[in-house]
């Protein structure tokens, strides 16, 4: 392609552009069988953050310094006018009516305090409580470790028995409001098994296509039965994995058809330098969706570190450019990473990156 350093500078996109709104107008998609085919190409998309034939969206995950919840989701993407998202579970679970941790009341104001700031030698574990998650001193007491056993059995206990009514409403709700979540951060290869197939039941009656897993063989190996059960996909995400030497993506895709890539595009040339638009062209065919952020590569000093769009070495323009010329239907999702100013917010700096995207492509 030409101009393939292309970017647009974070002076040349503020000096041509006030942050827009996108009217949303969703168009609630089908979904055509993904068990024997390894092509995204029947994958519908969403109108309305839509630019140029290239779906837009962000993981909730880049709301998690703002109040969480789907109400507050529904607020953050009519800011930005972002009508797709992979939605957190936490977000979902919590409207659902998940019971919340017993260690939520114990630690949460010291886990939520900046000024508390963990102890030398002490180490921690990070707890999901609701929306979000605390950091709780580790090992736990005897009473404490009780409280948690408890609470995982609750837990488990209230997701194999949750009508799927429930996810519906939530679905409904961010129909009403031009949203499709169209992946479900769950996470849920180290789950029982009942739990993992009520993972993909919620992200189904969701109106999602997939749910999100970190990559490796084994939990590939764990969730593709899951996936093939419910006509769905698993959505491996990377972190560093690439740039490890004995790293095999060929053999985790080679699983099932229903194994999938939530391709991290930022981590992946951060982390390996190398051009992700290769990777993409080579693996379009089984990439699901793609986080996009700006980051270092690792030569660079700061090495792989997050930078506001426009200021890192990500090729973001070119990456764009490529989908919309091979009008591969993937979604690509803004991964809200990089520092946010004291005087700014996670939500006006997503509704930012998002008009950074659109001038890109329209």
């Amino acid at each position: 392609m030409e101009n393939t350093n292309s970017k647009i500078s974070r002076r040349k996109f503020f000096g041509t552009s006030a942050t827009a709104l996108v009217t949303t107008t969703l168009v609630t998609p089908g979904f055509s069988s993904c068990t024997g085919s390894n092509t995204t190409n029947s994958l519908p998309v969403e109108e309305g953050s839509k630019f140029s034939g290239v779906q837009i969206g962000t993981i909730t995950y880049s709301w998690r310094t703002m109040p969480g919840g789907l109400d507050n989701i529904i607020k953050y993407c009519k800011t930005a006018g972002i009508s797709s998202i992979e939605l957190m579970s936490g977000d979902l679970e919590q409207y659902m009516g998940l019971p919340e941790n017993p260690l939520a009341e114990v630690f949460r104001d010291e886990s939520r305090d900046p000024a508390a700031q963990p102890k030398p030698n002490q180490e921690y574990r990070y707890v999901a409580v609701g929306s979000g998650y605390i950091r709780v001193p580790y090992p736990f007491t005897a009473e404490q470790q009780a409280a948690v056993d408890k609470y995982n059995a609750d837990i488990k206990e209230w997701r194999i028995n949750l009508p799927m009514s429930k996810a519906e409403e939530a679905r409904t709700l961010l129909k009403d409001n031009g949203i499709q979540a169209h992946i479900v951060k769950f996470s849920p290869a180290r789950w029982s098994d009942e739990e993992i197939d009520y993972a993909f039941k919620v992200a189904k009656a969701m109106g999602a296509k997939a749910v999100t897993e970190e990559i490796s063989l084994d939990s590939a190996k764990k969730l593709a039965p899951f996936a093939e059960k419910h006509n769905m996909y698993v959505g491996m995400h990377n972190h560093m994995q690439y740039a490890e030497p004995d790293f095999d993506v060929d053999a985790i895709l080679a699983v099932n058809p229903t194994i999938m890539l939530n391709f991290d595009a930022g981590h992946y040339y951060g982390s390996t330098g190398k051009n992700p638009c290769d990777f993409v062209r080579k693996y379009h065919d089984r990439i699901y969706s793609i986080h996009i952020k700006d980051k270092t590569g690792p030569t660079t000093d700061p090495a792989n570190a997050n930078q506001v769009f426009g200021q890192g070495e990500t090729p973001i323009a070119e990456l764009l450019k490529l989908l919309q010329q091979e009008k591969w239907p993937i979604y690509v999702d803004i991964e809200l990473e990089y520092p946010i100013a004291p005087w700014s917010t996670a939500e006006k700096e997503v509704a930012t990156c998002v008009d950074y995207l659109r001038q890109i492509l329209v």
